[in-house]
């Protein structure tokens, strides 16, 4: 019987499969990169507020502690949005016809409170707590970057689950002594492979990857 297809075919079908699997993991790999893009993550994008507040102004230069606005970070799953009332008790005084701050004002006089836009916004399936954090040794800036140096405030980080995975793998890179959790510019004493391992076993840290640790 007279051969059909020439010998070349076997070479030609060969790579025509070594080239579909290469365009697959070609595409796959693209679409695992555009996934962790900023374009899907949102990172390093300033979101539009009812008023552009200043992180750098006040915590930078002004030196305003965390807690003095985000008053339930240590207690509650939720780091708490100040009402307008926490922006009066200094503006008050300072900056009373600044143009503007009339939203502010407005919001205190109307006793409306301002739509601010959450920047840090996890889907409604992930469950984080930020007192346990705290609790913990998690500095602010581990996750939320040197929100002192933000003129606007940002999402640092991708905030996908193989970034909280980093962290819950390895706690002892990123753990802080407490005293230093509301540190901007933190850096430890000691060499942090020396410190982590130490406040790790001292803070009672688990390396908890568990799906039910934040999906519940």
């Amino acid at each position: 019987m007279p051969q059909i297809f020439h010998h070349s075919t076997n070479t030609l079908a060969k790579v025509s499969i070594v080239g579909g699997l290469l365009l697959a993991s070609g595409l796959i790999g693209l679409i695992m990169i555009f996934g962790r893009s900023s374009y899907v993550t949102r990172a390093h994008e300033f979101i539009e507020q009812p008023l552009q507040f200043s992180h750098a102004h006040h915590v930078g230069d002004d030196g305003i502690d965390c807690r003095y606005c985000h008053t339930s970070v240590e207690t509650s799953s939720f780091a708490g949005i100040p009402p307008t009332k926490t922006c009066m008790n200094c503006h008050s005084q300072l900056w009373v016809t600044s143009p503007i701050l009339e939203p502010v004002r407005a919001s205190f006089r109307d006793d409306r409170s301002l739509r601010w836009i959450r920047v840090h916004d996890l889907p409604d399936f992930v469950y984080f707590n930020h007192s346990i954090h705290v609790k913990k040794g998690m500095g602010c800036e581990t996750c939320h970057g040197r929100v002192d140096e933000m003129p606007l405030m940002l999402q640092e980080n991708s905030l996908q689950m193989n970034w909280c995975l980093a962290c819950h793998r390895s706690p002892e890179q990123f753990v802080r002594p407490r005293s230093e959790i509301f540190t901007m510019g933190y850096r430890p004493p000691v060499p942090q492979a020396v410190l982590g391992p130490q406040l790790v076993q001292e803070y009672g840290i688990q390396s908890l990857t568990t799906c039910s640790t934040c999906h519940r």
